[in-house]
């Protein structure tokens, strides 16, 4: 009679599912702050309290110098200081300053959370800034920490601490170039032999394919449509409580009609909200494509 032994448990062997980088990335000013950044403190300390002249002021210079528009906003707040003998562009004035700069709402507690959920995802996210803002204003907000990178405008400093001249202007077609350095992994700003050194798509730290770009108006429109020609995703948002001003409602039809954005949300952060669940559901795609 043959007998029956019972052999120990062996559970079934299953391939560790490997985590895949991605990254979300945002414009600042408008996009997870309101308004711009210099107008909350800085401005005012610089006796710029007519910001609708200002920004004339800094057209009319661009025309006239046949220049950069944001290169222009930053000569002239640097002549405003001078003018004024005062340092409020050093870089403790400017962090202080990024401290009154209000956030849309469920922002400040939006990164651990999406985090959060991505790790479930077995995905792992890495956050960063394009923006045409000030990077010190930018980097003293309460999520100034959340960043991988902070890519923006600043200025160099003289041994007194005095903004001397532009170290990196930021405008809407520059800001693609730092796409691709997230895309190789390069985590800085000046070296151009890096960014231009040819990589196979499959070697790169993060493809195209696995990235979220946030903005909010025409200086996105590049990146928008690079991200999305990539097979990347592009989100635009816009203030919930400017909604009925024509103005706003233009911008978004014009990004929709010219296929700029892949969606577009009210710039609401908290759990549950269209914005949330957009991009839950776009890091469960990218999960699920395995680009």
């Amino acid at each position: 009679m043959n007998e029956w032994r019972l052999l120990p448990y062996q559970p079934r062997r299953t391939t560790k599912e490997k985590i895949m980088k991605c990254a979300l990335i945002y414009d600042f000013d408008g996009t997870l702050a309101e308004g711009d950044c210099a107008q909350h403190g800085l401005m005012p300390a610089l006796g710029i309290n007519n910001t609708e002249e200002f920004w004339g002021s800094v057209k009319k210079r661009a025309k006239d110098d046949d220049g950069d528009e944001i290169l222009s906003y930053l000569g002239l707040l640097a002549e405003k200081a001078t003018e004024l003998n005062s340092n409020e562009l050093s870089e403790e004035n400017l962090t202080n300053h990024g401290k009154k700069i209000p956030l849309f709402p469920g922002v400040t507690d939006w990164f651990d959370r999406i985090n959060e959920y991505a790790k479930k995802n077995n995905l792992d996210i890495h956050h960063y800034i394009i923006s045409s803002g000030l990077d010190a204003m930018i980097r003293g907000t309460c999520i100034g920490e959340k960043f991988r990178d902070i890519y923006a405008c600043k200025y160099h400093y003289s041994k007194d601490g005095k903004a001397s001249w532009v170290a990196q202007a930021i405008n809407y077609t520059t800001k693609t170039q730092f796409l691709f350095r997230i895309n190789k992994g390069i985590n800085n700003s000046w070296d151009n032999a890096a960014v231009n050194k040819f990589i196979e798509p499959q070697e790169r730290e993060i493809p195209f394919q696995r990235m979220i770009y946030l903005g909010d108006g025409d200086t996105d429109i590049p990146s928008m449509k690079m991200i999305r020609n990539q097979g990347g995703f592009s989100i635009a948002v816009f203030n919930d409580t400017t909604w009925k001003s024509q103005r706003t409602r233009e911008k978004i039809e014009k990004l929709i009609a010219e296929e700029r954005a892949n969606y577009v949300v009210p710039a609401i952060y908290t759990e549950g909200s269209q914005l949330d669940v957009t991009v839950k559901g776009l890091l469960k795609l990218i999960k699920r494509r395995k680009a």
